[in-house]
Order: C-alpha cells, then structure tokens, then sequence
C-alpha cells in the first residue's frame, strides 16, 4: 500500500505535470492564454493520478506504469516543442 501510495505521490506529480502542460499547449493559440486554466487544472490531475495508482496490484506496477506514463508525456512535450508545433 505504501509503494502504489508513494508512486501515487511522486510518479502522480509527473504525470499531473506532464498532462498540465498538454493542456497549456495543445490548445490553438499562444500557451500564455491557456496558463491560469492548466495551472488551475494540476491538483486535481495530481488527485486522479494518486488515485489511480490505487487501481494496479503491486506498488512495483504503478510505479512502472505512472513513471512510462509520465515520460511518454514529457516525451511528447518535447516533441511538439522540437516540431515547432507550439507558439
């Protein structure tokens, strides 16, 4: 209990991150406008990340699965920063 709650914690605060900033960039426009919105969106993305590190069996599982999750994010961050996709 106390790995999948870590992993909901510090994996979930990635993930949450990651996904913050998909929502302040993907949006047509310049991500300024979009800022306060994520911003404002991040605790409860970092709760349902917490929460849903509950929903795997062993503490090793969410910790994979939250850390793949949070690097395939900032992996795509990256890439549309890389392709000139954002503004």
């Amino acid at each position: 209990m106390w790995a999948r709650a870590g992993a909901g914690l510090l994996a979930g605060f990635f993930v949450a991150a990651a996904a913050t900033g998909l929502v302040a960039w993907l949006p047509p426009g310049p991500w300024q406008s979009a800022l306060v919105p994520s911003l404002i969106a991040f605790i409860p993305l970092w709760m349902l990340a917490a929460i849903w590190a509950f929903s795997f069996r062993t503490g090793l599982r969410a910790w994979a699965v939250m850390s793949a999750t949070a690097l395939a994010g900032f992996g795509l961050l990256w890439l549309l920063r890389l392709t000139g996709a954002v503004q």
